[in-house]
């Protein structure tokens, strides 16, 4: 396929998938429940916890509080001793919870992002300064917890954060499905959210020739992507992720 013929399909893709009924329980996201609250916290905890099965991640999320981030340390932990997903126990969720909490009481999570992100309009400086805090506010370490939050970026680091730049996509793009409550961001820095769904489909269609996924895939892909949409590229990240996930490409 042509460059011109990609586009059109995604295009097409793009215009088909951008609707409220696209979501719903016979065909989950995280971000029907994110889109409920339409609140920085509860997206992000709706973004770290997808991974694995759509419709197992939305049965988690649904039997979430997350009034509890509002809540007293003890009245957290007490709600949520019961509480597990996957790779994370139940003190992990607990952890997470508290963590969030003693954020929200201090900070916004666009200005601790804007402090790295302002700098050079980099999408990494700007989740260095938001996980680098995570770890800090919150000595509690286990491997469920980490795996959770995910690596502080670095040099070395090559990791595709793809739930990262998920939860940016929801925070940033102010159209489709997305809900931009971050209004400082440009939509062009943006980048994509490469799962294993988006990864094969971008290398069926030629947009990737890279074979290993990681960040510098994100990287080509994400450039790749400009070239049929400078000032907002990454609005094609659904519309990938379906045709991978629905085996139609």
């Amino acid at each position: 396929m042509t460059d011109v013929d990609i586009k059109r399909l995604l295009d097409s893709e793009l215009k088909k998938r951008e609707r409220d009924d696209e979501l719903s329980l016979e065909r989950p996201d995280p971000l029907m429940v994110a889109q409920k609250y339409k609140d920085e916290y509860i997206s992000l905890i709706c973004a770290l916890f997808a991974y694995g099965n759509a419709h197992q991640i939305v049965k988690f999320l649904s039997t979430l509080d997350f009034s509890l981030l509002d809540k007293d340390e003890r009245i957290i932990r007490k709600n949520i001793e019961n509480y597990y997903y996957r790779f994370q126990t139940s003190r992990d969720v607990q952890e997470f919870f508290v963590t969030l909490s003693r954020l929200k009481k201090e900070f916004s999570l666009e200005n601790i992002f804007l402090k790295g992100y302002k700098k050079d309009n980099n999408i990494l400086d700007g989740l260095r300064e938001i996980i680098t805090l995570i770890y800090d506010i919150n000595p509690y370490r286990s491997r469920g917890y980490e795996f959770l939050i995910g690596k502080i970026p670095g040099s070395k680091n090559s990791s595709p954060y793809k739930r990262w730049n998920m939860y940016l996509r929801w925070m940033v793009r102010d159209k489709g499905l997305d809900f931009g409550l971050w209004t400082k961001v440009d939509k062009s820095s943006l980048l994509i959210p490469l799962d294993t769904h988006t990864f094969h489909v971008s290398q069926k269609l030629g947009l990737l020739k890279r074979k290993t996924y990681d960040f510098k895939s994100v990287i080509l892909l994400s450039e790749k992507l400009k070239e049929f949409d400078e000032k907002d590229p990454i609005k094609y990240d659904f519309a990938l992720y379906r045709l991978g996930q629905e085996r139609i490409i």
